[in-house]
């Protein structure tokens, strides 16, 4: 029942932000200010790549120098400093929030290149001593943590704390226990084009993953205004995007 209200939890926020289309920060880590922009424009999901190097959680999109030495190693930020501390700060600041609005409570999407149980441990670590900034359960106001990428054994899943839920593919199949711990269900874009009709394939995949409960994400689509209105037209409910500021403004002028 608890990942149950985790997951109604995130279907909440996104109906409370439903006038505002639901964004994905898209590599969020590789923006001028990681964090900031996303949160000033009210992201849904914000997204860092992680690897475990000598124990230390670091965000980068690709194996730094494939992952030798300490100096390869300095050259990525920690998670701790990049995302974690920042969050924790600003929970202070808004005393139990992460930002001035009442509403506002994003995602951090954590996309796991590689060793995804190590990667899990040691981020469980990370985030036992502030259960109320990283656990809905305990304050619907926390970030919610959704492993993506190498997610490992979905028969563990059930088996982690509420602080941790997961991003789901629409070919997998999950028993009841299982779904409740799926935050939305995403999908390479391209797996969805075709040269026939990728419209109705599109709205498919939308019917099917609303069917479960679940929120719609796409990755890899053209980053552009006419694919994100298309997208959002066609029932996709989280836009990808690397470009945040752009995207939310488009649709702001749209709601005019």
């Amino acid at each position: 029942m608890k990942h149950f209200l985790f997951c109604l939890l995130i279907i909440t926020t996104c109906f409370q932000l439903r006038s505002q289309p639901l964004i994905h920060a898209h590599n969020d880590y590789q923006q001028p200010i990681p964090l900031t922009n996303a949160l000033q424009y009210q992201a849904f999901s914000i997204e860092a790549d992680l690897y475990l190097r000598n124990g230390q959680l670091v965000v980068a999109h690709d194996p730094p120098n494939g992952g030798h030495g300490k100096k390869d190693i300095a050259a990525a930020p920690a998670l701790d400093s990049l995302y974690l501390q920042p969050i924790i700060r600003l929970f202070k600041k808004y005393h139990g929030r992460i930002s001035k609005s009442k509403t506002y409570s994003p995602v951090l999407m954590i996309d796991v290149k590689e060793s995804g149980e190590a990667v899990l441990a040691a981020l469980i670590q990370l985030l036992a001593p502030h259960p109320t900034i990283f656990n809905r359960s305990l304050n619907p106001m926390a970030v919610q943590i959704v492993i993506s990428g190498d997610r490992g054994p979905q028969s563990k899943w059930t088996s982690y704390p509420p602080a941790i839920l997961f991003d789901g593919r629409p070919y997998e199949v999950y028993d009841s226990a299982t779904l409740q711990r799926v935050a939305f269900i995403s999908d390479n874009y391209t797996n969805n084009v075709t040269v026939s009709d990728s419209t109705s394939r599109i709205q498919q995949l939308v019917t099917t993953i609303h069917g479960k409960g679940k929120l719609l994400r796409l990755w890899a689509i053209p980053d552009n205004a006419s694919s994100w209105s298309r997208l959002q037209q066609l029932g996709v409910d989280i836009i990808n995007t690397d470009k945040v500021r752009e995207c939310r403004r488009f649709f702001s002028i749209q709601r005019k």
